[in-house]
């Protein structure tokens, strides 16, 4: 494994964003506390992935819009992004999944990077793996796959859109266990729908709502994630939780 790149804060400032005619942000500042887990919950299309994708550099944003790195340096090149589905190429196995960044980046595959993917899929529980292709892999593993791959880019900003949603219950808990243990350090930003999957890995839970959107005040867990299910604190946060939501 390489050494641990030092974790960037980001701001966001006066984002302004129209998308299909509707104003989606106007004004909207918001902050990634460095080398913390953020979580964004809201109501589908208020504009969380939009919000991702403004930061991954995937959607052009409008005048005043400002995204800073803290460290002054610029975004472009230390940003990862996990997204909902999977995204594996079927005709490729685990590995290689894993190692399809350095590949379309042109970069050499030695040794060195390829121990190193390997690594990867054995922190995720997939080490007797390598070869197989997404059809021989279950859905949990597909995921864990995706992880090490997002892993694998080795950027200090990883923004996740619901990467566990899809999943069985007891798969997701163990999947939100694996993620916060190996995403510590790094400036994380996930969106989900699950309040306690953000109570679980959050250190910091906002809600979105409203049009144009609006970023609510956060709320911080007691601990460390990630935090067991059954909690009382944990499960007194949720119901706090879902009366923002549904407020």
């Amino acid at each position: 494994m390489s050494a641990p790149i030092p974790s960037i804060g980001v701001r966001i400032e006066g984002a302004r964003l129209t998308y299909g005619g509707v104003r989606l942000f106007d004004g909207l500042d918001f902050a990634l506390e460095g080398g913390r887990c953020t979580c964004l919950l809201g109501p589908s299309g208020v504009g969380k992935t939009t919000l991702l994708r403004l930061i991954a550099g995937l959607a052009d944003p409008e005048p005043p819009t400002k995204l800073i790195a803290e460290d002054g340096g610029p975004l472009e090149g230390r940003v990862a992004y996990m997204a909902q589905q999977d995204l594996l190429l079927p005709w490729l196995g685990a590995l290689d999944n894993v190692l399809l960044g350095p590949r379309l980046r042109g970069e050499a595959i030695g040794a060195a990077v390829v121990d190193r993917a390997r690594g990867l899929l054995d922190a995720v529980g997939l080490g007797d793996r390598l070869r197989a292709r997404p059809s021989e892999l279950s859905g949990g593993m597909r995921q864990r796959v995706a992880l090490a791959r997002t892993l694998m880019e080795d950027r200090p900003i990883v923004l996740m859109d619901e990467p566990f949603s899809a999943l069985d219950a007891i798969t997701r808990l163990r999947l939100q266990e694996m993620a916060a243990r190996l995403l510590a350090g790094k400036t994380v930003l996930l969106v989900t729908h699950d309040p306690l999957e953000a109570l679980r890995i959050g250190h910091r839970i906002h809600v979105m709502a409203g049009q144009p959107a609006e970023i609510g005040p956060a709320i911080s867990p007691e601990g460390t994630p990630p935090r067991p299910p059954d909690d009382p604190a944990l499960l007194a946060r949720q119901a706090e939780l879902l009366r923002r939501l549904a407020s």
